[in-house]
């Protein structure tokens, strides 16, 4: 069973959970209000008016949408939009002239977003299938992409990014959150935490996550740290982990990353003039009868 296959499963599991009252989360072992993954990421003034769904079943680390300007009439596309909670906020924020896209390729989470946007009444807003190495729109379609805790679980980080790249207009935004690596994690410690919560695996250590954005083609790279993640945290047994452990302690990290997609080389040279070695040169007139 490929990792591709297991998160859409355990997504799968979530969305039908909520549906059938209970809450959605990233976790494996434990899944409660006040995890530090999820818990405690968006004000009662965001979600007042939301359906209690929408936000049961989010699986974000961070909060995109309280971290990015979104301007009215703006398109905004959510990669694993999940229950809808971004989509939905992010609606309210660009107005009725902008417009909200959700990705998601789970068939329950995305019955479950369609769910919460009819009770929110939301009509700029459409929840598309598909997968985020492959996303469904046209090129530069976009301004604004975000996205909470669902990159680090591609097996194909850098195509993401590329296809981020790809639907974004020019000057357009990247702004998501995500789980990093800020610095060397044990593998070992890596592999106990992430049985603790699925949240954290595939976490990109900070210089590789701006090396892949780099690559892709963005420029105005940042990833900020919003929250670290402990072995305290998680009830894990210290005694039980491998030595060392405690160097890779709080490595794990929730984080904003942004990042802008350039606007094209606009020319300085006036009209008539060509570059020659770095320098203007006028060109030659060219008469209607063709000198040699």
């Amino acid at each position: 069973m490929t990792q591709e296959t297991l998160n859409s499963a355990r997504y799968a599991e979530a969305a039908r959970a909520v549906q059938a009252g209970g809450a959605g989360c990233c976790g494996g072992a434990r899944c409660q209000a006040d995890d530090p993954i999820t818990g405690g990421l968006y004000s009662d003034a965001e979600t007042r008016g939301l359906p209690e769904d929408a936000l049961l079943a989010s699986l974000g680390c961070g909060n995109p949408t309280a971290l990015i300007d979104l301007q009215p009439g703006q398109t905004v596309l959510d990669l694993g939009s999940g229950g809808g909670i971004d989509v939905l906020l992010s609606a309210r924020r660009v107005g009725p002239t902008g417009f909200a896209f959700g990705l998601d390729m789970t068939d329950e989470m995305l019955a479950l977003a369609e769910t919460n946007k009819e009770k929110a009444g939301a009509t700029n807003v459409a929840f598309l299938k598909g997968r985020i190495e492959e996303i469904p729109l046209p090129a530069e379609s976009v301004d604004v992409v975000i996205s909470n805790c669902v990159i680090n679980l591609s097996a194909d980080k850098g195509r993401v990014l590329r296809e981020a790249f790809r639907v974004l207009r020019p000057g357009g935004r990247f702004a998501v959150s995500d789980v990093v690596a800020d610095g060397a994690v044990p593998d070992e410690l890596r592999r106990d935490m992430e049985a603790w919560v699925g949240c954290l695996a595939g976490a990109l250590e900070i210089d590789t996550y701006k090396a892949l954005l780099a690559g892709a083609g963005f420029e105005e790279i940042d990833v900020q740290i919003t929250r670290r993640y402990t072995v305290a945290d998680t009830g894990l047994d210290p005694s039980a982990l491998p030595a060392g452990w405690e160097a890779g302690d709080g490595k794990l990290a929730g984080a904003f990353v942004r990042a802008t997609k350039p606007l094209p080389a606009v020319s300085s040279a006036p009209k008539g003039f060509e570059k020659a070695g770095g320098l203007p040169v006028a060109t030659p007139a060219r008469s209607c009868c063709g000198d040699s």
